[in-house]
């Protein structure tokens, strides 16, 4: 059977940038960063103490906290972004069975009430030692049920599903870094086999939090440039020293490309390409060859019938680490061959921050946004050239230019490697 188009119709993001597409793009092509010091707690004793937060979110979408109280900044960004996708294509009014619309996240756990936690510690502790039968009773007598139900990373899917009455499949992945766009990929295979005519995806993350912070402090993975904040994130600069954490929401909506036009869609490109690979080599370094990236990339480009030399920009996972920078330039190398010298590489996190979990989402709007503006985004805060890392990664300044494809890669801890090819139309 022939498999069906799958194109994007409606595009929805909260990011550290702005809380729209629109404003996001924009900062995006003004080089604007979204990092400062740590807001939402006291970071002081950290050994990084900054990170990119949403902004202005409770002036901007007083009625989504209000609606959902005992919800955390995941699922709040998530609605919000749902819905401007949603409102984007339209699609509530497009007449599609409700079971044939699909809801497919990547999200990870939510906020947790830390506060009371260490209230709870603290009350039932003694000389330093922690009464353990005490600290239980503490617990069944202070957490409330559904704040715990919500931290649940499907809850994110099954609030989107509620919110906008879509019966199809609901699912969630968590893999990592790569997990939104996995999302993404996953719901054009379904739309693609028929088993679906729409779907909203994309992801939402908020891991700024104490116990976020501290599992990448103790991985030594974020940026401790604190002095510095704008400037900490610099992908592929011979300076980097880490990524800086961020947070928000991408979602974008998929249909079938014939349905679309048919009902005269807003549609922004097409869906062409899907790579999904797993290193099955260490749960946080990526292969020193960089193997699952490669294959990735090659399956994106096989399935689009695309050659390398076609593609007009790469929207880079581009970290900021030492070792996810060099690695992805390698691998880019050896998908590209000699089309890597004449192909404009940028990283969008140089901005943003590593979003997580949504990173491939917000990402994919950003992929989109560039194919309809025909401008590529810059990598701020290059100043330095590594020699590991010897590609043109658009520094500093956007780049108007023809944009028809765009290669997005996500590549998370644990070797998971997403990589999703986008076309215009």
């Amino acid at each position: 059977m022939k498999k069906r188009r799958v194109v994007v119709t409606g595009l929805g993001c909260v990011s550290p940038v702005g809380n729209s597409p629109a404003e996001s793009w924009n900062a995006l092509l003004n080089g604007q960063s979204g990092v400062s010091a740590i807001s939402i707690f006291d970071a002081s004793n950290y050994p990084a103490r900054i990170a990119a937060e949403v902004k202005n979110f409770g002036t901007t979408f007083p009625e989504v906290q209000k609606r959902y109280p005992k919800s955390g900044r995941n699922i709040h960004f998530a609605i919000a972004a749902g819905a401007q996708a949603v409102r984007d294509s339209g699609l509530q009014q497009a007449g599609y069975d409700p079971g044939r619309i699909g809801v497919y996240t990547g999200a990870g756990e939510g906020s947790q009430d830390f506060e009371l936690f260490m209230s709870m510690v603290a009350r039932s502790s003694t000389n330093g030692h922690c009464d353990l039968p005490a600290f239980n009773q503490l617990v069944l007598a202070n957490l409330d049920a559904a704040k715990e139900m919500e931290q649940e990373p499907h809850m994110v899917s099954a609030h989107l599903a509620a919110e906008f009455g879509f019966e199809g499949p609901n699912l969630n992945t968590l893999t990592a870094c790569a997990a939104a766009a996995q999302a993404i990929g996953e719901s054009a295979k379904l739309i693609e086999d028929g088993l679906l005519d729409a779907a909203l995806t994309g992801g939402s993350s908020s891991m700024i939090h104490p116990f976020g912070v501290t599992g990448f402090c103790l991985l030594t993975t974020l940026s401790t440039r604190n002095d510095d904040p704008t400037r900490a994130s610099r992908p592929f600069d011979l300076d980097r020293n880490g990524f800086v954490l961020g947070e928000g929401a991408g979602i974008i909506i998929l249909e079938e490309y014939e349905a679309a036009r048919r009902r005269g869609a807003p549609i922004y490109a097409e869906l062409t390409g899907y790579g999904s690979t797993a290193d099955a080599y260490r749960v946080t370094d990526i292969h020193p060859e960089g193997r699952g990236a490669v294959t990735a990339m090659k399956l994106a480009l096989q399935e689009a019938r695309l050659n390398p030399s076609d593609v007009s920009y790469l929207n880079a996972h581009g970290t900021s680490t030492k070792a996810n920078d060099a690695l992805e330039t390698l691998a880019i190398r050896k998908v590209f061959g000699t089309a890597a010298d004449h192909l404009p590489v940028s990283s969008t996190k140089s901005m943003t921050g590593h979003l997580v979990a949504a990173g491939g989402g917000i990402e994919a709007v950003f992929s989109v946004m560039a194919i309809g503006a025909n401008v590529i985004p810059p990598t701020m805060n290059y100043e330095t050239p590594d020699p590991q890392c010897d590609l043109d990664y658009v520094p500093l300044t956007a780049r108007e230019l023809p944009v028809s494809h765009v290669l997005s890669n996500s590549f998370g801890f644990g070797g998971q490697n997403v990589s999703l090819l986008f076309s215009q139309i």
